[in-house]
């Protein structure tokens, strides 16, 4: 499957409002991202952000040095054009794939990696252990690293496609000993149908 296409599809054919995935206000990440104690001059990359909301409460509490990463271009766009209208910010935005990274190579330094439900989506290995080199390679040293993803008894789908599901203890393995837990919660998110969807939500610091 083309995943490009198969997002860009997504994205031209339904409202924000209309996505499995929406939600008003990312409460859950907001906390985490509190949690942090970050300088508002802070660089923060949201990967697989699509249209995310999070963007705007997190200019609205005074972050300015974001970056939204999608593999959709057509997302990236929408995102783009609504910050700038809402909030006259022009969003740095970065159409990469995540799993065979070129152009979010040459990012480091960064204070803040959030995902909020992008990680399922992988399902290779060589495609999950990419995606946690990225982020070895692209948080800075007392960085953290902002996980959501479905839980081990979530949905077993999203969006037409198979999902590799995760607990707090899979997803330390793969970060491995330079990455420590700060805090873990278990939230079950009530999708725009009504929809239960139980994730697992975790904080890492790197420490090496």
């Amino acid at each position: 499957m083309n995943q490009k296409l198969h997002w860009n599809t997504v994205y031209n054919t339904k409202n924000d409002v209309e996505l499995g995935w929406y939600e008003k206000q990312p409460q859950q990440t907001l906390a985490l991202v509190e949690r942090c104690n970050l300088p508002k001059t802070a660089s923060i990359l949201n990967v697989g952000a699509g249209t995310t909301t999070l963007i705007d409460y997190l200019l609205e509490q005074g972050y300015q040095n974001l970056i939204a990463n999608d593999l959709s271009n057509i997302a990236l766009q929408h995102l783009k054009e609504r910050v700038k209208k809402s909030y006259n910010h022009d969003l740095t935005t970065i159409c990469d794939d995540l799993t065979q990274p070129k152009k979010l190579k040459d990012i480091q330094e960064i204070d803040l990696w959030i995902d909020r439900a992008v990680l399922h989506f992988f399902l290779s290995e060589k495609a999950i252990s990419n995606y946690f080199n990225l982020i070895k390679h692209t948080v800075k040293i007392n960085g953290f690293v902002i996980i959501a993803v479905f839980a081990l008894n979530g949905a077993e789908k999203c969006s037409g496609l198979p999902l590799k599901r995760y607990n707090t203890k899979m997803l330390q393995y793969q970060l491995g000993t330079s990455f420590k837990l700060v805090t873990d919660f278990n939230y079950t998110y009530i999708n725009p149908f009504g929809g239960e969807r139980p994730y697992t939500y975790t904080l890492f610091q790197r420490i090496g």
